[in-house]
Parts: structure tokens; sequence; C-alpha cells
């Protein structure tokens, strides 16, 4: 459950303003559009990815302390989702081959000599 950034509170997750302080907890009155506001009168632009790249376009910026756009920086945009290669079985084996296919081929062809010759003698 979370919490109102102002008094601590709990909040529901759909309360538009919060029932204790009555701190504003979503955007424009809308319960889909989350407000991200500062604790202990920071600013937010210091610690967002928007602001670092320059991409923002916010009035408030750079001392905004409550955005819609607000995304830490240490969260990545993209979330990465490895497949450990230890679940990928035969298609990570298969990958592999043709990711490599050219030192493969250039394995068994060293073989291939190396065999010919302890065959011939």
């Amino acid at each position: 459950m979370p919490s109102c950034s102002k008094c601590k509170q709990p909040v529901d997750s759909q309360a538009v303003n919060c029932p204790h302080c009555n701190n504003p907890l979503k955007a424009f009155g809308h319960p889909g559009i989350t407000l991200y506001q500062s604790e202990d009168n920071t600013w937010l632009c210091d610690r967002c990815i928007y602001h670092q790249d320059d991409t923002c376009n916010f009035p408030q910026r750079p001392y905004a302390q409550s955005c819609t756009l607000f995304h830490d920086l240490s969260i990545p945009l993209i979330p990465e989702i490895a497949t450990p290669s230890s679940r990928q079985g035969w298609t990570g084996i298969k990958n592999w081959f043709y990711r490599y296919r050219g030192l493969v081929a250039i394995a068994l062809l060293i073989l291939f000599s190396v065999f010919l010759v302890l065959s011939s003698r």
C-alpha cells in the first residue's frame, strides 16, 4: 500500500487526494496519472532522466517539486529481461553455434585435417 509523500500515512493506490492531509496524489484529479512529489523540499529534476538528457519541457524545470513525467535515473527506462543460459537448453546451444558458425567451421576443418593425417599413417 503506497504512502503519502507529505504525511507518510498509508493511502489507497487509487486515491486522488490523501484523506489525512488532503495532499494531491494524482495529477489533474485523475486516478490514472501519477503525480511524483519530492520529499523534504528537494527538487525532482536533480535525479530525473529527462532533465539529464535535456528532453524535459516541464515549465517548472529545474526546480520542480511535483511532476508527472519524473523517472529516476537509477531505474532503466526499459528493464532488461535476461534468460539464464541454463534455462535456454537446446535453443541456447543452437544460437551459440549460429553466432560462432565461422569459428565452428574452421575448428571442424582442422579436426577433419588432423583425422585425415592420422588415418593415412
